[in-house]
């Protein structure tokens, strides 16, 4: 499938269409940006069915996530599409008073980068390679997909229909392994965008470091979500148990382990069991509410990472369904294997502990996550954890859904990435902040220019005079 496009049409070819377009400004008009913004919706709305059954047979078998693959991607566009002529105006700066009294101002443009390598990962079939893409077109940057190699339905799909929709110089997609990414690697594109692993990140940031291009980097982390002796316990089992196994467990910002005070841990622990089947039944392999996870590899990954002694509920899998059970597991400790890193599946460690500012001292000894969760009904206990620990972005007495807020900024810290997006936030990253100074044809700043007199010199004060 992807050996198909490689061979029809090369990395390079599309490279050089893309800086030639770029190079003629027609991304830089509004009409342009609306043209593709309107193109990528109609491609949604048309095969809004298709685009869910591809979700829904890559592994999002839960009936309202790949659904929301498709409506949420639309969406985006849309908010995209009824902002953007606010987005593109210049914004005038302050100036020193006395500059602004004769007659200066001081004119702040959004410009395109230019050709954009966007690099996608599995989790989000649609909305973690389209999103990307809608921030991208937006600011005026025609835009290369690199898809995931795991999502054969949906990459069948978006390779068919994004050359009936789009022209190649605004977008393209393309698969491929190895050979493919080192190839679109090596080529000078004017920003990078990549979700995917701190390891992929890293490699990302060579290869650009190269041509000193621009990146950002939405990786991962192992979050935590804190719930403290005043928590609603039920609420907070219930929220955490979805947001560890929504998605099959596959969310950048899924809690990757709750970290619970041992006053409230044995009801914690019964809470959440009962949660699951709450979610999910008795039988959640049956049910049409739980996703798959994505390979035969990931569940065998998955399930050398449980300790069978540690299991209070679930632990069973099937690896040629791809299926593992939504899993808790207690009492867990720091050292325990499950801690090591991300886990990225259906698995919920339970840790306990005493003291608060012990707690954040130990997060705050390891990478900084990507999400952080507390549960309290304290607020200096909630200020106290929000301004001590450090992290991408979260929420107060809920998990995951800060993801579906448009208007609000998503983006890691320190490991977990660099740079955010979503509306407005995504955006200005992706467009290059070009301040410019505009003086009257008549008028000169004198003090700046020989013989220097003590008035000149004096005269400097000015600049920091607003």
């Amino acid at each position: 499938m992807g050996d198909l496009v490689i061979e029809t049409v090369s990395v390079q070819d599309l490279f050089d269409k893309q800086k030639e377009h770029f190079a003629t400004d027609a991304t830089k008009t509004y009409e342009w940006r609306v043209d593709q913004l309107n193109r990528l919706i109609h491609m949604l709305k048309d095969n809004y069915e298709r685009f869910a059954d591809a979700s829904r047979r890559d592994f999002k078998t839960a009936s309202q996530e790949n659904a929301f693959e498709v409506s949420a991607s639309i969406a985006t566009s849309e908010f995209a599409k009824s902002q953007l002529k606010e987005w593109m105006k210049p914004v005038e700066a302050p100036l020193p008073k006395f500059l602004a009294a004769s007659g200066h101002k001081g004119m702040v443009y959004r410009e395109p980068y230019g050709v954009t390598l966007i690099i996608c990962p599995f989790n989000g079939p649609l909305l973690l390679s389209l999103r990307p893409a809608v921030g991208a077109l937006s600011a005026g940057n025609p835009c290369i997909l690199k898809l995931s190699e795991a999502l054969l339905a949906t990459d069948e799909l978006l390779l068919e229909l994004i050359p009936k929709y789009f022209e190649p110089e605004a977008l393209s997609a393309v698969v491929g392994g190895r050979e493919v990414v080192t190839n679109l690697l090596k080529l000078p594109f004017d920003f990078m965008f990549l979700t995917g692993s701190v390891g992929v990140g890293k490699v990302v940031m060579r290869a650009a470091a190269e041509n000193l291009t621009p990146v950002l980097l939405e990786l991962g982390g192992q979050n935590p979500a804190i719930v403290d002796e005043t928590a609603n316990i039920p609420d907070a089992a219930k929220k955490i148990v979805w947001g560890a196994t929504a998605w099959g467990g596959q969310w950048c910002t899924s809690p990757g382990y709750a970290v619970v005070h041992e006053s409230m841990a044995e009801e914690f622990v019964a809470e959440c069991k009962k949660a699951v089947v709450e979610l999910y039944g008795t039988d959640p392999k049956s049910t049409s509410d739980y996703s798959r996870v994505i390979s035969s590899a990931a569940v065998e990954r998955l399930a050398s990472l449980i300790d069978p002694k540690k299991v209070v509920y679930g632990g069973k899998s099937d690896a040629a369904a791809r299926y593992l059970d939504p899993t808790i597991l207690y009492p867990i400790s720091w050292s325990d294997k499950i801690m090591e890193g991300e886990i990225f599946g259906p698995i919920l460690p339970i840790l306990t502990y005493s003291n608060l500012g012990s707690l954040l001292a130990k997060i705050k000894s390891l990478p900084k996550p990507l999400a952080g969760y507390v549960f309290s009904r304290n607020q200096q206990a909630i200020d106290r954890v929000l301004q001590s620990l450090s992290f991408g972005g979260g929420a107060v007495n809920q998990t995951n859904v800060s993801l579906f807020i448009e208007s609000m900024p998503y983006g890691g810290v320190g490991t977990s990435g660099i740079g955010n997006y979503y509306g407005k936030y995504g955006y200005d990253s992706l467009t290059h902040a070009k301040s410019v100074l505009i003086s009257p044809p008549d008028i000169a700043i004198e003090h700046l220019f020989p013989p220097y007199t003590p008035e000149k010199v004096q005269e400097l004060d000015q600049w920091f005079e607003y």
